[in-house]
């Protein structure tokens, strides 16, 4: 079984073990391919383990021997899951291995904002606090978090795990979700309207897929919606957000501020602009890279590559 892993470099630089893919077939692992290498690479391969790697319809209709493709992340839009499900071709994903390491990321976006760990480790390191005359002094005004209200959309595993940190900080959560479910043993929830989520928050998550329905949802008409106290969190997925109209919101003092690990094209050109916008911490997609949530995904495509040699595949992408 000749088993390719395109682009492995972000899952494992080097402190993780391949050995649960080397004992299911003849594997070559890659750190990274790009469009033009794609092809020569997968050609005589049977399963294509890919992570950000493009594997479209034109791909999938000539690689003659393709059988699987794991993708080793939970987000899968880059194949053509229609095209592989027309070819026969098994397509998995990676559910709910980052959930503690998201959530986690989430607050500390929230707490870097609020604290401003950042800027008062770099004065102190400047000397300020060498100067100053009082025993401290803070640069920024400090933010508690309890009595504030958390708005989250999407309340999936990761949703639900920040509401929980959140109401571990007395904070008020509010959600906005497809699926509404029975939350009543949460203290201090409310499931509210779309309109509501943007005019009630403190704080707004994003915990939600793309898709259609999500695309720009953080436009300007939303973001006009927020009270000019808010502050964005995003830590699921780019696109979410119209990027301009954001740096617009955040120039002007629309809202307060945003912390986002992700961005609508990763690495971002130099001229994104948010990179300059005010008020706005931004991360190189680190969310889902703790050492053991990299485990959990290296751990669980290994067994949907085993489910899937013996017949039973699991964590199938339908079209």
């Amino acid at each position: 079984m000749k088993i390719v892993v395109l682009d492995g470099y972000t899952l494992n630089p080097g402190d993780l073990s391949w050995d649960g893919f080397r004992n299911l077939g003849d594997v070559t692992i890659y750190d990274r391919t790009d469009s033009t290498e794609t092809y020569e690479r997968s050609k005589d391969a049977e399963i294509v383990i890919t992570n950000k790697t493009i594997i479209d319809k034109k791909l999938i209709d000539k690689l003659t021997k393709l059988k699987y493709i794991g993708v080793l992340a939970t987000g899968y839009n880059v194949v053509d899951v229609s095209a592989a499900k027309k070819k026969n071709v098994i397509v998995t994903n990676i559910p709910a291995y980052g959930t503690d390491s998201v959530a986690q990321m989430i607050f500390a976006l929230i707490l870097d904002i609020t604290n401003h760990v950042s800027s008062h480790n770099a004065a102190v390191r400047q000397g300020a606090w060498s100067k100053s005359k009082d025993f401290c002094f803070w640069n920024k005004p400090i933010i508690e978090l309890s009595g504030k209200t958390i708005g989250i959309i999407g309340f999936g595993a990761i949703g639900r795990k920040v509401a929980d940190i959140a109401q571990v900080f007395d904070m008020n959560v509010i959600a906005y979700s497809r699926t509404i479910t029975d939350e009543s043993k949460r203290k201090n929830f409310k499931w509210v309207s779309l309109n509501s989520i943007f005019e009630e928050s403190d704080f707004l998550s994003l915990n939600c897929p793309l898709n259609n329905a999500t695309k720009g949802i953080i436009n300007r008409d939303t973001l006009n919606k927020m009270k000019k106290n808010a502050i964005l969190i995003n830590a699921s997925r780019g696109p979410l957000i119209v990027e301009e109209h954001l740096a617009e919101a955040l120039n002007k003092g629309t809202i307060s501020a945003a912390g986002l690990d992700v961005l609508s094209e990763e690495p971002p050109s130099k001229d994104n602009p948010l990179i300059k916008a005010k008020n706005c911490v931004l991360t190189p997609h680190i969310a889902w890279a703790a050492k053991e949530a990299r485990m959990r995904l290296m751990n669980i495509a290994v067994s949907n590559l085993k489910a899937f040699l013996n017949g039973n595949p699991e964590n199938i992408i339908e079209s």
